[in-house]
């Protein structure tokens, strides 16, 4: 087979890495892909939105499979371009793909269906929006409507935060157009478990669990980013846990957006809260998350290739998805300034060290080739390091291990990923 996979983050490196260990395929290209993609497949510039030149570029040739990675592409209709020209593609259209690109359809669908989630009101008025946020209890949370890199989520813990908060959004455009309607929720405390899905329309298949952490510094301090890092399994996702949201949330979704006309084919990745009363979506997210990814696919046993067809096929009943008993941490290695203001360029050295290695993962996030060949930062989070141990602590070591061997100018990175393991 021959694989097209569109995207050039950490997320798309991980899924190229898992495609290159397919028996079934030969030949990869990714779009635009990166510096770390292009050592296990031929990257083609070709932006991520640009469906027509991807379509021409996957008929001329012979493109197997495509796979679409980043969420903007998918809510914008990707998978629609793809199907419309007889060409298999691995993701949600774009009818089912506003689970992601709007949280107010998300939010009301849970409310319609009986799908546990926190309580909140949508806005499209500055006005009205300020007036409610002057009475509601806090602290509370600001959600764009649309698409905003991972970041367009505000927790504020005053009035005079939650109002600045809104004129953020809604007033100066933080996030564009994203914030032209907003999502105001009651704000729930717990523990925060990702939670990975195939779905291939009506059968849902559950990876195994995860936790991001979203703030930029120690200790969930500092601004909100894409990912600073992330560990898998979750400790705090239990047997009972898993039974609940089999019950109430993972099917009930899949049958939901099937009832509404929106039958779901690809990825659904579940944010919960794990609350005194049980636990609650925090949001969907139609594709793979990103870190997620990167401790994910390293523990998945199964051919990739094989369960994308499945999902495609309407045949994922017949998968059995199966996880390695063990654990994964990942550290992100970031420009210093990330996620605003940070310099591009830096040569990164160390790279060398994870060749050949079968524990110890260097995803390339943002990175690229300077003109003379060398490896150099190309983003705000540059690397996310990823090992493998026999269970979760160990695992940590050997991420923050394997963090060491990596140099470029301002790295940063933060230095408690997965630390809440120690409290379990």
């Amino acid at each position: 087979m021959k694989v097209l996979i569109i995207g050039g983050g950490g997320r798309e490196h991980a899924i190229a890495w898992k495609v290159s260990r397919s028996p079934k395929v030969d030949k990869i290209y990714c779009a635009p892909g990166n510096a770390g993609i292009a050592e296990i497949a031929e990257c083609v510039d070709m932006g991520v939105m640009d469906f027509d030149r991807q379509v021409a570029f996957a008929r001329e040739n012979e493109i197997d499979l495509t796979i679409i990675g980043p969420d903007d592409p998918l809510v914008a209709g990707a998978v629609d371009a793809f199907e419309a020209a007889g060409l298999r593609v691995f993701g949600p259209q774009k009818r089912a793909a506003l689970l992601e690109g709007s949280k107010s359809f998300s939010k009301d669908l849970m409310k319609k269906y009986g799908i546990p989630t926190a309580a909140y009101e949508v806005f499209e008025s500055l006005e009205e929006a300020l007036n409610y946020v002057k009475t509601a209890p806090m602290p509370i949370v600001l959600k764009a409507d649309g698409l905003a890199l991972g970041k367009g989520v505000l927790i504020c813990g005053s009035r005079e935060e939650a109002e600045r908060g809104v004129k953020d959004l809604m007033l100066d455009k933080r996030f564009g157009s994203a914030g032209d309607r907003i999502v105001v929720e009651e704000f729930m405390t717990g523990r925060e478990v990702s939670v990975l899905s195939f779905v291939d329309g009506k059968t849902v298949k559950i990876m195994t669990s995860a936790q991001d952490h979203k703030r930029a510094k120690d200790g969930d301090q500092g601004l909100n980013t894409g990912g600073m890092g992330t560990f898998s399994p979750s400790p705090f996702y239990t047997e009972e846990v898993d039974e609940f949201c089999k019950q109430h949330i993972y099917q009930a979704t899949v049958d939901a957006m099937k009832a509404e006309g929106r039958e779901f084919k690809g990825i659904i990745f579940f944010g919960l809260m794990l609350t005194e009363k049980g636990p609650r979506v925090l949001e969907y997210n139609a594709r793979f998350g990103d870190p997620e990814t990167q401790v994910v696919l390293p523990r998945m046993e199964n051919d990739i290739v094989e369960i994308f067809e499945a999902c495609i096929d309407g045949t994922l009943d017949q998968i059995d998805l199966q996880f390695e008993d063990n654990a994964a941490v990942c550290v992100v290695l970031a420009s210093e300034g990330y996620p605003e203001k940070y310099e591009k360029g830096y040569p990164i050295t160390g790279l060398e060290a994870f060749k050949g290695q079968e524990i110890y993962f260097a995803f390339h996030a943002g990175s690229k080739f300077d003109g003379s060949g060398t490896v150099v930062t190309n983003g705000g989070r540059v690397l996310g390091v990823t090992a493998i141990g026999a269970d979760l602590r160990e695992a940590r070591e050997h991420a923050y291990q394997a963090a060491e061997w990596v140099s470029f100018e301002n790295k940063y990175m933060r230095r408690d990923i997965g630390k809440s393991i120690d409290q379990t």
